[in-house]
Parts: structure tokens; sequence; C-alpha cells
């Protein structure tokens, strides 16, 4: 049984791909090759727009795939979200010129322009306001202020909103990187089955890329002290040396501890400690 994968073009194509390569499946095609051969798991995989993909997988024309949630949204996709991989993160965004005043603007008929017909749609109705709305196909940012009065975009920085004038008033949603699925292939048994093992395997990756394996030696009585410091995943593995001489402790540690473990390790008689990166825990 194969499972079709829809993978995104541009820009949240690497980080998907090296997730898949961590877990072991490799694509092998060069970048105009929308429909790379795959090694490692059984997957029939193509590469269209990030735009495009909510809707295929909604339709079943794809198993599974991967796309930004603002896309799901703008599309009105019924698909399942498996995981929110927050890839990529950026916000929808509302901007006006960075000298108009926004509550001025509210109380009268507003132009606006935004690549996001339905997600815009939604927002304006809600903020109340008389509206008509253009739909941009790219360069979003140019239209204020001969063209539109205010625009509905995305961005991860704002450095280009700022560097055409603008100024952010309103954050409209946050969107990152989803794992989708269609619905009716997950009530699919053997199907659902292989969807599930190829999101074990993606989250046994994320789970390793946040922690790294700790090692370290210690003697009799500065066990107990050692072991207390110790965050992990349960508890730490604990070791006799030989000829009873100590302890060898280790421990799955998430890195944003690391930093201040150590010095504590060290201090409570911790000694030969040793760093490893975790490719997959679970």
């Amino acid at each position: 049984m194969t499972l079709k994968l829809v993978l995104p073009k541009g820009r949240i194509n690497t980080k998907v791909l090296k997730l898949l390569s961590d877990c072991g499946i490799e694509l092998i095609g060069d970048e105009r090759n929308y429909r790379p051969k795959v090694y490692g798991f059984d997957l029939e995989v193509k590469l269209l727009k990030s735009q495009n993909i909510p809707s295929l997988v909604e339709m079943g024309q794809h198993d599974i795939g991967f796309a930004g949630l603002d896309w799901i949204k703008e599309r009105r996709c019924n698909v399942e979200v498996l995981k929110n991989l927050g890839y990529d993160p950026v916000k929808i965004v509302t901007c006006i010129p960075e000298d108009w005043d926004w509550e001025e603007m509210k109380k009268r008929k507003l132009i606006v322009a935004s690549e996001y017909k339905n997600v815009s749609t939604d927002y304006l109705n809600n903020l109340g306001v008389e509206y008509q709305l253009l739909r941009s196909y790219g360069a979003t940012e140019v239209f204020p202020p001969e063209d539109a009065d205010m625009i509905i975009d995305n961005t991860s920085t704002g450095t280009t909103i700022r560097a055409n004038r603008l100024k952010i008033v309103d954050t409209v949603m946050e969107s990152s990187t989803q794992f989708i699925a269609n619905s009716q292939v997950l009530k699919d048994p053997g199907k659902r089955q292989l969807v599930e093992d190829l999101l074990t395997l993606m989250q046994a990756v994320i789970n390793g890329r946040e922690r790294v394996l700790l090692e370290m030696n210690c003697t009799n009585d500065q066990i107990n002290a050692i072991v207390e410091l110790l965050p992990s995943m349960r508890y730490p593995t604990v070791s006799r040396l030989y000829q009873d001489k100590g302890f060898a402790v280790k421990a799955a540690v998430k890195k944003s501890e690391i930093r201040d473990l150590i010095p504590r390790l060290l201090e409570a008689g911790a000694t030969d400690i040793l760093e490893t990166p975790i490719r997959k825990a679970l």
C-alpha cells in the first residue's frame, strides 16, 4: 500500500525535506523534478505550490501533505491537521500607510488589497467596516496609498512592510507549516497505519532535536545529588562503574537546560561529562 504525499515547492520545502531525511526518507530528483523518487518509506510524492495543497488533499487527490495554516483557512478546506510543525511562522497582518490614523480610517469605506480573499472577507466582516476588496497576485505591499487604503498580507519580520512605509495595525491570524491528511484516508485501516507510522517517525525526530544525551560519572557519595539535578524523559539511567568505583549516569536533557545544568552538575561532583546529539527520541 502506498501513500500519496504532496509537498510544497518554495520557501517551506527546505525544512520539510530535512525532516523527512532525518526520518530516513530520501527524495531523489533535481529542483525541476515535480515527481521525485522516494526511498525509505512507501510514498508517491508530488511537488506543488503550497496554495494548492489543502484543496487537493481535501478532494482526495493526495492522501497527506504539508501546507501553511493560512492557505488551509483561505481555501476553507476540511482536512485533518495531524501536526503543527511550527516551520516558517508568519503573521497575516493589517497594514496601512505609516502616517495614517487607523481609528479614523475605520469610519469610512476602505479599499483593501490582499491575496487572501476569504481570510480578508472574514476579518473585515468581523471588524464591521465598509470595504471593497481587491485581489492581489503578489507584491501586495505596493498598493497603498495610491491604489488601496490598506493591505492584508503575510509577514515574518515586517521588513518589507516598513520598507514600503506601511505600519501594522492588527494581526488577523498566525500561520506555520501543518502536516495534514484527507479525512477519508484516515478511515482506511491500512493507510491510517502508514500515516501513524510516518507521524511517529516525525515526532521521534522532533523530540530528538529538542534534547541531547548527557552522560557523566560520579562517586558513590554524590549519586543522589546528581540524580536530583537531572531532568529526563522519565528517570536517569544509572549503572555501576568498574570495581564499584562510583556510578555512570545518563539522561536525555532538553537543550535549553544544558547551559545552566552543567555548572550545577560540576559543582555537585559530576566528572567526565559528555554531551551527545539525539537523532530520534520517543
